[in-house]
C-alpha cells in the first residue's frame, strides 16, 4: 500500500498549475470509475463547502474502502486533481479519492480570520461528511491524505497535528516554508495573505504553529509515514524539504 502511495503521489505531482481563469470542468475518468460533487454545510466555516469524490464504480455491498483525502494547491479547487492528473485510476484498485475545496487557507485555522477554521473543517466536518455518505472505513489505518503546492503544506501539518487521523502524508513540492519566508516587497499580496493566516511575523502563533516545529516534537512511534518530493529544479524547496527530513526523518526524493 506505502508503494502505492508514493505512485500517486508521484503522479500527481503534474497537478501543481497556476490556472488565469476557471477553466472549463474536464475530469480525466477512467472506465471503472464514478464522480461525484458534494455540497454540505460546514459547522467550522459556518457556510456551504464542496467536495469531489471519485470512487470505483462497482462496491460490494458490504465494503468499506480506504479514502484518500487530496488537498489542492494554490489559485486551484476541488477540480484540479481529476482535471489535471490521471489519479482516478487509482479509485479501480479499491479506494475512493476524496478531493476538498480549499480556497486559498493553506488547511489551517487562521490566526487573524477566525471565521475561517479551515483545519476544524477538514478533520472535522469534512471527514465526517464523507464518511457518512460513502462507504469508508474509518480509523488511522483506512485514512491518506496527499496534497500540492498550499495543499502539500496542508497534508503535512494536518498529519502532523492528528497523527491519530492519518497513516500516510504525502507532500509534492509543499510550501512547507510558508510561514518562515522573509518579507519582500515583491511579493507584498502573499505576505499580508499569510500573515492574516499564520499570524504577524515574529508572532508565537507564527513561530510555533508550523511544519518544522510540529516535526522537531513529533513522537516516532505516532508519526504518519511522510512522503516528500519535489523537482529536480526547485531549488528553494530542494534545501527546504532536506531540513525538514532532518527535521522529521522523512523520505524525500527529487524527480
Amino acid at each position: 500500500m506505502i508503494a502505492c502511495l508514493c505512485a500517486i503521489s508521484l503522479l500527481l505531482a503534474a497537478c501543481d498549475r497556476k490556472k488565469q481563469e476557471m477553466p472549463a470542468d474536464r475530469p480525466r475518468l477512467s472506465p471503472n470509475v464514478a464522480l461525484g460533487d458534494v455540497t454540505f454545510h460546514s459547522a467550522a466555516l459556518n457556510r456551504d463547502m464542496q467536495y469531489r469524490v471519485v470512487p470505483p464504480t462497482s462496491i460490494a455491498a458490504d465494503a468499506k474502502l480506504p479514502a484518500i483525502y487530496l488537498p489542492h494547491g494554490g489559485d486551484g479547487s476541488f477540480r484540479d486533481w481529476s482535471n489535471y492528473s490521471g489519479v482516478a485510476r487509482f479509485a479501480e484498485r479499491g479506494l475512493i479519492l476524496v478531493m476538498p475545496e480549499g480556497d486559498e487557507s493553506y488547511y489551517v485555522n487562521a490566526v487573524e480570520r477566525p471565521q475561517d477554521r479551515y483545519e476544524d473543517y477538514i478533520v472535522n466536518d469534512l471527514m465526517a461528511d464523507v464518511e457518512s455518505k460513502f462507504p469508508v472505513a474509518v480509523g488511522r489505518a483506512n485514512r491518506t491524505i496527499i496534497g500540492v503546492s498550499m495543499g502539500g503544506y496542508g497534508a503535512v501539518k494536518l498529519a502532523l497535528s492528528h497523527p491519530d487521523l492519518f497513516v500516510f502524508a504525502g507532500g509534492i513540492s509543499p510550501a512547507v516554508d510558508v510561514p518562515s519566508r522573509p518579507f519582500s516587497i515583491k511579493r507584498i499580496q502573499p505576505w499580508q495573505h499569510h500573515s492574516s493566516i499564520f499570524g504577524p511575523w515574529g508572532s508565537e502563533a507564527r513561530q510555533n504553529g508550523g511544519p518544522f516545529v510540529l516535526a522537531r516534537s513529533a513522537d516516532p512511534l505516532r508519526t504518519p509515514y511522510l512522503f516528500l518530493t519535489c523537482g529536480e529544479q526547485e531549488g528553494r524547496m530542494t534545501a527546504c524539504e532536506s531540513k525538514f527530513c532532518c527535521a522529521t526523518g522523512a523520505s524525500a526524493l527529487s524527480i
